[in-house]
Parts: C-alpha cells; structure tokens; sequence
C-alpha cells in the first residue's frame, strides 16, 4: 500500500556478530543505502556527493578530466583500491554481488552523473576508463634475505598475523642464494609493516631492511584492455617521455599499475590523460 511518506533510514550503522550496535566504518553511509536498495528491490541505488560523479581522473590535476558516464563494477572496485576517493569500495562490492545499479549523482546540480553497472560489451572501446593515483604508500624493501622455500612465506605471514595489506610486491632475482623483496603498504600501516618484519628478522637472517616514503602509485584502468593490445607499451611510453622512473609494476586483467617518484605525480597524471586521449570521451 502506498502511504506517500518519504523514509529516512539513518546510515553509517549496523550492528557486530554479538548484535551490538557498531558504526561500519570508511564509506558505511553508501553501503549502508546500496544494501537497503537490494533489501527493497529498487531499480537503483543513487548516491548524492559533492562531486558531478565519476571522472577520468582528479580535476584538481587534470582540469580537462571528463565525466565517464556509464562505469563497470569491475572498473569501479579497481579506481577505488587505486585512489579514487567518491565512492568506497566495500559498497561497489555489494553492489556487484546483488546486480545493484548504482548512480553516482551530484548533489548541488541536475546532472546525471555516472552509472555503475555490470559490464557491457559498448564499454570495451574504450580500452581506457581512468587514470588514478595515491600518494599515501610506502615501499619497504627487504634486502639480504636467503633465498630458502619458506621465507617469503614467513614475511607475509608476519604482515597478515598483523592485518597488514599488502599491495604490490617485487623479488629480485636470487644472487649466490640471497634475494631481496620490495612491497608497497598505506603509510598509515607503515609502523605495524616494519614491526612485524623485524619480528622475523633474525629467524630467517634478514640483513636489512629500508623504507621510502617518497613513492606513489599510479594506475590506469579500462575493460577494454581485455580486448586491446599495447595499453602497456603506451603507459610506458608516456612515462619515458615525461622522464618518470618506474620502481614497481603489477597488474590484473583491467588494470596497470605503476610507483613512481611522488614528486612527478602529476607530470605523470597529465601525460597518461593525454597519452590515453581521455579528455575526448
């Protein structure tokens, strides 16, 4: 029955295991109101910011940066664990669990925003959506390490018996039976990160170990990539010509992602917006 009463439903709450009430912590708000939207059958969740929605990169850097206006779940999940801020990624991921479209809208104009949805086939032209970035990471780099089945495997433990996450991670190629490990945490777990190495330390012989806050990660991001050679190469490129170094590399299906010297952040920024001819979609 139709009641014409507008509910407000207060989010950022939930409650624990133990049924007490408990907040849900960075981004609970919006996963708060996708949740809600499954739980109702809606035909979508909007959620209202402060921004016009989704754009290829941060307009602070890139004034030219454009709104993407239809968005993968996929490609939504991999801007926000590369930097992207608007939208958190624990509510992108209960979206894309339930098939829950989700609009992000701006709240101070008419404007519609950009749309996360399941992939569809038209969002492969575009091999690239995005270009994101962080400047909160650290690199820690273990060196001296006896290259020994089981020692690895004990750094990381150490780092996951804390709650670490870890994100990117380089071995360098074992000389005389000694290796070195490099691997990128948030700053703010930085602390814990070298506690817990150093609790292994003498274990397994570690001779040293170094930290350079002065890194950040650069990412570019597209389901298109599945279907398009040389997004590598052209990143690459891009970098050289703007004289940026590459100190790390990972990447997955839809994404490259790059650490780089902080002070060429936005050098580096500017270069792959154009490299990738975002600012025309």
């Amino acid at each position: 029955m139709k009641l014409d009463k507008v509910v407000i439903v207060a989010g950022f709450q939930g409650m624990d295991v133990d049924e007490d009430i408990t907040t849900l912590g960075r981004g609970g708000s919006d996963l708060t109101a996708v949740a809600i939207a499954t739980a109702l059958g809606a035909e979508v969740c909007e959620l209202y910011k402060d921004v016009d929605g989704i754009l290829t990169t941060n307009p602070k850097v890139v004034p030219e940066a454009r709104l993407i206006k239809n968005i993968s779940y996929e490609e939504m999940l991999e801007m926000a664990s590369a930097g992207a801020q608007v939208v958190n990624a624990r509510s992108i991921e209960y979206a894309q669990r339930y098939n829950m479209p989700v609009r992000v809208r701006p709240t101070f104009n008419e404007g519609m925003g950009t749309m996360i949805t399941k992939e569809a086939k038209e969002m492969e032209k575009l091999f690239v959506s995005g270009v994101t970035y962080s400047k909160d990471e650290a690199k820690v780099t273990v060196y001296g390490i006896p290259d020994k089945p089981g020692n690895a495997g004990a750094i990381f433990r150490a780092l996951a018996d804390e709650n670490i996450n870890v994100d990117m991670i380089v071995q360098d190629v074992s000389e005389e039976g000694i290796t070195n490990i490099s691997f990128t945490v948030g700053k703010e777990e930085l602390k814990k990160s070298l506690a817990a190495v150093e609790n292994v330390k003498a274990r397994i012989g570690i001779k040293n170990i170094m930290i350079d806050e002065g890194i950040a990660k650069i990412s570019v991001i597209g389901v298109g990539m599945r279907s398009h050679a040389g997004v590598a190469a052209m990143m690459f490129e891009a970098l050289s010509e703007s004289g940026v170094n590459i100190e790390m590399i990972s990447t997955s299906e839809i994404k490259i992602s790059v650490v780089i010297d902080k002070a060429k952040t936005e050098d580096a920024v500017r270069k792959l917006h154009l490299k990738f001819n975002l600012e025309k979609i």
